[in-house]
């Protein structure tokens, strides 16, 4: 492969979403820096990319000249940094918010030609959930920085290692029951952390892309509900799903949090994770927002032909677990 010369700078790069996006920038023939805290943890990503194409920096978005650091020189930036809860510095004002603008006010002051910044669906600076909030105060702050940055806004993001399926899918190994907060009613719209990926490096490189808002979804609206039978039948567990109304998940959120809080612990939920789940987490059907297609996506995967490439760690003896044939299908 002949590398192209520019550098992209990718943010969070060593996350979930992240790794997917550091390959298919790759594959692409981009030169790679990835900017994460820890680069030791990291190591793994060089093998995703020709000898020498990718470059682990110490960057932290808390400290102004390491972002600094991180965008010298760079063609384009990504900025995937964001958490699904709040522990001990990594607070959501301080990653998806102010993190946000250190970044775009790099990337301008710098010179940099494109940027990318991903936020979520549900983004909205009056919203309850404190997640929401600061991520829209995010898209805020890089469209104040960088004018022309393209911002996406993904629902539930699937594939290996994701906090979704998985985080359900091992709590079948403890419980007998699942909860669906408000009853299992919200909707979702849940994109492949693949086609995530191609979309992200798509928005680069399209002119027309540049200073739009896009919103990814896959290709199938499912109910909370529907997401949890469809991921007990592909490991083929039983379990009772228990719907709880909102006024009783929160205690569970808060307990949640104080779990999250003890070190090395990920909670079930969080009592901001509740509130989010009061909204529907899908593509808004409005000409003003672009979709995964504008980007060139049209093939998108689908959850049912995703889920048994990672969950069948779930059944009982794993890949060797023998699923009964759906009768509906003889």
């Amino acid at each position: 492969m002949t590398l192209r010369p520019e550098i992209i700078t990718v943010f969070g790069g060593s996350g979930f979403v992240g790794r997917y996006v550091v390959r298919e920038l790759c594959k692409q023939g981009f030169r790679v820096r990835v900017a994460v805290r820890y680069p030791h943890s990291a190591q793994d990503l060089k093998v995703a990319g020709e000898p020498g194409q990718i470059q682990l920096l110490q960057a932290n978005v808390r400290n102004r000249p390491s972002v600094e650091r991180a965008v010298e020189g760079a063609w384009g930036v990504v900025n995937l940094v964001g958490i699904l809860f709040e522990e001990g510095r990594q607070k959501f004002a301080s990653t998806q918010s102010r993190g946000a603008q250190l970044i775009a006010e790099a990337a301008a002051a710098d010179g940099v030609q494109r940027f990318v910044h991903v936020s979520a669906i549900g983004a909205d600076e009056d919203s309850e959930s404190s997640y929401a909030r600061t991520k829209a105060q995010g898209e805020k702050a890089v469209r104040d920085a960088f004018p022309q940055a393209v911002i996406v806004r993904p629902s539930i993001v699937f594939g290996a290692d994701d906090d979704f399926f998985n985080k359900f899918a091992a709590m079948t190994r403890l419980s007998p029951a699942l909860p669906l907060i408000g009853g299992g009613k919200t909707k979702f719209q849940p994109v492949y952390a693949g086609d995530v990926a191609t979309a992200i490096a798509n928005a680069l490189t399209r002119d027309d892309a540049a200073g739009k808002l896009y919103e990814l979804g896959g290709p199938r609206v499912y109910s909370f509900k529907e997401l949890m039978q469809t991921m007990l039948k592909v490991i083929d567990r039983k379990r009772a799903l228990i719907p709880v109304p909102f006024f009783a998940a929160g205690p569970m959120g808060v307990a949640g949090g104080i779990v999250g809080a003890l070190p090395f612990i990920q909670p079930p939920i969080t009592a901001d994770q509740v509130k989010l789940l009061k909204s529907d987490n899908v593509v808004t059907d409005s000409d003003a927002v672009g979709t995964i297609e504008d980007l060139g996506v049209t093939r998108m995967a689908t959850v049912e032909s995703i889920l048994p490439t990672y969950l069948f760690q779930y059944r009982h003896g794993g890949q060797f677990h023998e699923v009964a044939p759906d009768p509906r299908s003889s």
